[in-house]
């Protein structure tokens, strides 16, 4: 019988490099990321089923009316959500799973699972945070922008309450070797 996979949720403000460093993990580790179901537009660059589902609000609500979601958050007007069934499926195959999410969908899937590895990315400064998000070229309007950098300085107070794990992206590398120690059960090794 296989071990099971590990359940491993990655959080941080936008901006931060979740994205980067969870692909960095994924090339080095046995570890896959769960792909979230979200409402809001796919963006030119994003391909269905690889970045996210993409689904109407609707459908989104029939999930939730279903139960079919370990977490699920709405995040500046949309929904994103982690489905039960295929998280569940990949860590009986005896994979890692990281859920790259905000820290709101984070407390929900502790409480249900509370062996889940809590790992938050913490920016090197606010202001270098700051740069990072207007150098992602989203096309979101100031207000949008703004509203991001402000609840970054919330989701870090939230994190400090229950992530075990804290992880400052000042150098890629470094954070990535971080985090793949945390996840192996290395943490503190050098």
């Amino acid at each position: 019988m296989a071990k099971k996979g590990k359940l491993v949720v990655i959080s941080g403000p936008s901006g931060v490099g979740k994205g980067t460093i969870c692909r960095e993990v994924i090339k080095k580790t046995n570890t896959v990321i769960s792909i979230s179901v979200s409402t809001r537009q796919r963006s030119e660059s994003e391909t269905e089923g690889k970045d996210y589902y993409f689904v109407s609000r609707e459908e989104f609500q029939k999930k939730i009316a279903n139960n079919e979601f370990l977490e699920f958050a709405e995040v500046f007007g949309n929904y994103y959500g982690t489905l039960k069934d295929k998280t569940e499926k990949l860590l009986d195959e005896g994979k890692n799973v990281i859920l790259e999410i905000d820290v709101q969908g984070g407390r929900q899937v502790k409480e249900q699972y509370p062996e889940t590895v809590m790992i938050f990315i913490m920016p090197p400064s606010r202001d270098e945070l700051a740069k990072r998000m207007t150098g992602r070229a989203r096309g979101e309007d100031p207000q949008t922008a703004k509203r991001r950098l402000d609840g970054s300085s919330r989701e870090i107070a939230e994190a400090r309450e229950f992530y075990e794990y804290k992880v400052t992206n000042d150098q890629l590398e470094k954070a990535v070797e971080e985090v793949i120690n945390i996840i192996e059960g290395k943490a503190g090794e050098i």
